[in-house]
């Protein structure tokens, strides 16, 4: 048997794993809320479930959270398509209706049974090597570790199989209706999908890491690359890096284990949103930068070609008054100068400033491109 720490990162990296499968299509369908919404939602069929069974062993439990999950998605769509009710404010009406009737069935008819706000919001990994799994003498371990490894096996068998329908449906709904890929039938399999996974983890991991398992995997994933099957298993990895670092963090500084997997996520994020070589922040601003220098490259040259053998063109293209002119720091004008030189578009003859045919060539490009013209001295 494996010792507790051990299953407990097992079934918390299994959680995040199967979360962040189903996690990229809300994402990109830019349903990421859906995920909230039925997480939330499902303790309603929880309770409603237990209040009429009083088992928690019960499987009914499950399929009343499941069935929940399936009303809400098919709820804010039919909500959504009256054209009365925008999308964000059906998932709000919907989660925070269900949601609320969920607590007020904890506070009202649960009675001593053990099933609190507490593990409602936040989940308890740490009992998860408690809940075993026994097949007649044998310990096959902790029961929550099967359940999230057979939803991870279910979705990756669902996304491999129909990676094509879910993909064109995803993209481009219209196409894939007329390839007959039924993109309605698609996305209630994806909220099936999304609701199982929710139901299972709910129980180990609680709504708010649920919810973060959902989003902020494909989030992450979505700034570091551009391509579906990346993201796919970037989102994976990522899940893991949460479940993992996570219980490492709140096991040395003793935190919630639940809390510290979702503080993992956020600077995961933080960190690619900063720092991701296409969509990050900084990558963003240097790419600003660059156009903003070869913005200035451009103007400098169309300026010394609109005064090129003109009375004018000792005043205007001089190095030393050219700042002046361009209305440019002095500083920022050398620097412009010496990148054009750099790059082949400008050369000096003394004090003055001269176009080469390699600049002429990208200038005449650019006033092409905006319909002007470069007369010839």
């Amino acid at each position: 048997m494996l010792a507790p720490p051990f299953e407990i990162m097992l079934v918390a990296a299994l959680t995040g794993a199967a979360c962040a499968l189903p996690g990229v299509f809300l994402f990109l369908r830019r349903m990421a809320l859906v995920g909230d919404a039925i997480s939330h939602a499902i303790l309603f069929g929880i309770v409603g479930a237990f209040l009429i069974v009083r088992d928690l062993r019960s499987p009914w439990l499950i399929i009343g959270a499941a069935g929940t999950g399936v009303l809400t998605a098919v709820a804010v769509d039919v909500l959504r398509q009256t054209g009365r009710v925008k999308e964000d404010a059906a998932l709000g009406l919907m989660f925070t209706a269900l949601f609320s009737l969920g607590v007020v069935g904890i506070a009202r008819g649960v009675g001593n049974i053990h099933l609190d706000l507490d593990a409602v919001l936040l989940g308890e990994l740490a009992f998860a090597p408690f809940d075993r799994m026994i097949w007649g003498e044998w310990d096959l371990g902790p029961r929550g570790a099967w359940v999230m490894g057979g939803l991870l096996l279910l979705n990756l068998v669902l996304i491999l199989a129909l990676y094509k329908e879910f993909t064109l449906s995803t993209f481009d709904p219209d196409l894939a209706a007329i390839f007959g890929f039924r993109p309605a039938a698609l996305h209630y399999l994806l909220m099936g999908m999304t609701a199982l996974t929710v139901v299972a983890a709910f129980d180990v991991a609680g709504v708010v890491l649920v919810v973060a398992l959902l989003v902020v995997p494909p989030a992450t994933a979505a700034l570091l690359t551009d391509r579906l099957p990346s993201m796919l298993g970037l989102s994976v990895l990522l899940g893991l890096a949460m479940a993992l670092g996570g219980y490492g963090l709140a096991y040395a500084l003793d935190l919630s284990i639940a809390g510290s997997m979702a503080t993992v996520g956020g600077v995961l994020f933080a960190l690619a949103f900063l720092g991701a070589p296409a969509h990050g922040l900084i990558a963003q601003a240097r790419q600003a930068a660059r156009q903003r220098e070869r913005l200035a490259q451009q103007m400098l040259i169309i300026h010394l070609l609109s005064h090129e053998g003109t009375e004018a063109e000792r005043e205007e293209n001089c190095v030393e008054t050219l700042p002046q002119h361009l209305r440019w720091a002095p500083a920022f004008a050398e620097q412009v100068i010496q990148r054009a030189e750099r790059a082949g578009w400008v050369m000096r003859e003394g004090d003055l400033l001269r176009v080469t045919e390699t600049g002429r060539r990208v200038a005449e490009e650019v006033l092409g491109a905006h319909g002007g013209t470069i007369s010839s001295p």
